[in-house]
């Protein structure tokens, strides 16, 4: 009987690597189910080329004769070689604390994250994680291995949604690699007091690389289902206001709605992708899209 993740969405279950573990490898093979896999590099391929390796490549495709000929490492790459490096960003400024029917924004976060960090283990791509707030930074570099996907989840478990996000221009120079095609997923709520986040996030595009940012919105918070009066906390800032709901609902949608649609013009005239995720949505439309974009890299 196939178990729906659905049922295993519990923090107790989200915040352990084995909990976890079990989620990505159920919303994945669920997913799957029915639909062709990408195509992959294997033995036997037709090779084409040589090129220099570099940091997170799968240290099984080193060819292993030239280094003894030329002393340096080469990559024997195929003619389909399909390997990219998948780096995911994570906002965890306290705003991802935002919690509706029992899922905060950073349970859905970690959940969305190892999933498609499974699907791209299961392709053969290397991944990497950089969760940050201002208080501290969760780094893991870019590798290929089921050992690493393992402290992959071990990172993603221990984040906490704490402080604010960081001006700290340096941390993503260290991201990109230029060298490399890659994958980036920013998973965000997109909270900021000026334009601190689509300025990290502009910055991480490059003509070598894909882009993406998956925006975390609860139900409540893009429809504001409110009624009567409604004390309103900045988690951030510790800042209260009090509103009555419905008098002050239409002009909160409108602005909400031009916030996003401006949001997503000025993301896609970069060529970098967009995507709203509702805490109660599921998550096969984000794998659909990691799918659609690696393709792009090949």
């Amino acid at each position: 009987m196939k178990k729906d993740y659905q049922d295993l969405l519990r923090p107790e279950v989200i915040n352990s690597v084995s909990g976890l573990s079990l989620i990505a490898r159920v919303v994945v093979d669920g997913y799957l189910s029915g639909h062709n896999r990408s195509r992959r590099v294997g033995a036997g391929l037709e090779f084409s080329q040589y090129r220099g390796y570099g940091p997170g490549d799968d240290l099984r495709l080193l060819d292993w004769k030239m280094l003894a000929r030329s002393g340096r490492y080469y990559i024997k790459q195929s003619e389909i070689d399909t390997h990219t490096t998948v780096k995911f960003v994570m906002d965890a400024s306290k705003s991802m604390q935002h919690t509706e029917n029992g899922r905060s924004k950073m349970d859905y976060a970690k959940v969305l994250t190892a999933s498609l960090a499974y699907l791209a283990q299961q392709q053969g791509d290397a991944i990497g994680l950089y969760a940050l707030n201002a208080k501290q930074l969760h780094q893991l570099r870019p590798r290929v291995s089921k050992r690493h996907f393992q402290r992959f989840l071990h990172r993603l478990v221990h984040v906490n949604a704490e402080d604010k996000w960081p001006i700290d221009p340096v941390t993503f120079e260290k991201l990109q690699n230029p060298r490399q095609k890659e994958l980036l997923f920013f998973v965000t709520d997109f909270y900021e007091y000026g334009h601190e986040l689509t300025q990290a996030i502009t910055s991480l595009k490059t003509p070598r690389n894909e882009v993406v940012v998956l925006q975390l919105m609860g139900r409540k918070e893009l429809e504001f289902d409110y009624s009567d009066y409604v004390v309103f906390e900045d988690l951030e800032t510790g800042n209260k206001v009090k509103v009555d709901a419905k008098s002050a609902k239409p002009d909160y949608l409108k602005s909400l709605s031009a916030l996003l649609s401006q949001t997503k013009d000025d993301l896609l005239s970069q060529g970098i992708g967009y995507q709203i995720f509702l805490l109660d949505e599921p998550i096969a439309e984000a794998l659909q899209l990691f799918l659609k974009r690696r393709s792009n890299l090949e």
